[in-house]
């Protein structure tokens, strides 16, 4: 469900003067909202020069449908969007998979007894496995001899040039080669946008899911692809035992990610995409925090 904000504010200008709200509204990208980062989008929304202190008052979260979608904040800059899930406590990424137990190993409550007064701190603990939330696949995952997560280097999985494809899972599950023939997939990360991503989180999502078939896995690696993602439970064909996707990329070096979201947000091209994962040794597959950088036309101004 989308998230916006309500509340007042007041702006001081550095040049002199001010400016108030009530009332206003802002859609956010996930739960909640520090005051911080609600005083840097209203200022970015605005388009406002010259910024001094800003104020917010009377912070209220609603569910409200987004009014929009992301646009750059001003002419000349880029767009950030989270192509990522949420991870949070008792989450089920995988049907069989256990979910994550996120908890505190050392409470604020408890720190407050290990430091000075008025000093606390929360230091969390994650028990969970590597395949949960939206994650990458590196060539470990499916061969021993293949590239661990502390292998492959930033630039496989950090400001590539992106492509999605779109592909309506009304239509058809099975995503075939026909469906990247004529586009350009040399050196590019190809996101597959399917709108899987609307049963997040509920029993339809580990069912019946879009997937790639063999023979656009081989499209892809025969192209040149660099890494491919999709907004579906797996990229695999899920009925049946073999993985001849997950076989055909890693063995050629091509990342994967499962479990995108917010793929609607971008253009066909004219983004960057990255998901990067910690340098684990000995892991082919962790969490990452997926997101396209969407470029703003360079400004042509005559005087």
């Amino acid at each position: 469900m989308n998230k916006r904000v309500k509340f007042d504010f007041e702006i001081d200008f550095t040049n002199g003067g001010g400016l108030q709200g009530q009332g206003f509204r802002l859609d956010i990208p996930g739960e909640d909202i520090q005051d911080n980062e609600l005083a840097h989008f209203l200022v970015e929304d605005l388009r406002l020069l010259m910024v001094g202190k800003v104020r917010i008052f009377n912070k209220e979260i609603i569910v409200e449908k987004h009014k929009r979608q992301p646009v750059s904040s001003r002419p000349g800059s880029d767009t950030l969007v989270d192509l990522s899930h949420i991870i949070e406590d008792g989450l089920v990424t995988y049907k069989g998979l256990p979910a994550p137990i996120i908890c505190d190993y050392l409470s604020r409550e408890k720190s407050r007894e290990i430091y000075a007064p008025g000093t606390e701190f929360q230091i969390a603990k994650i028990e969970m496995i590597a395949n949960t939330g939206t994650y990458l696949d590196c060539p470990f995952h499916r061969y021993p001899t293949g590239k661990d997560l502390s292998e492959v280097g930033l630039e496989s999985f950090t400001d590539l040039e992106g492509l999605v494809i779109r592909v309506d899972h009304h239509q058809t599950l099975a995503v075939g080669e026909e469906f990247f023939q004529g586009r350009e997939i040399q050196g590019r990360a190809v996101l597959v946008h399917t709108g899987w991503d609307q049963h997040w989180n509920s029993e339809h999502y580990y069912t019946g899911h879009p997937f790639l078939t063999e023979e656009a896995a081989v499209y892809l690696k025969e192209h040149g692809a660099i890494l491919v993602g999709i907004d579906s439970m797996n990229i695999d064909d899920t009925r049946g035992r073999s993985r001849p996707v997950h076989s055909t990329l890693l063995a050629a070096d091509i990342l994967i990610v499962e479990h995108l979201c917010n793929l609607e947000q971008l253009p066909d091209e004219g983004f960057t995409f990255g998901a990067l994962p910690p340098k684990f040794k000995g892991v082919g597959t962790f969490p990452v925090r997926a997101m396209a950088r969407i470029k703003s036309p360079e400004l042509n101004i005559q005087i």
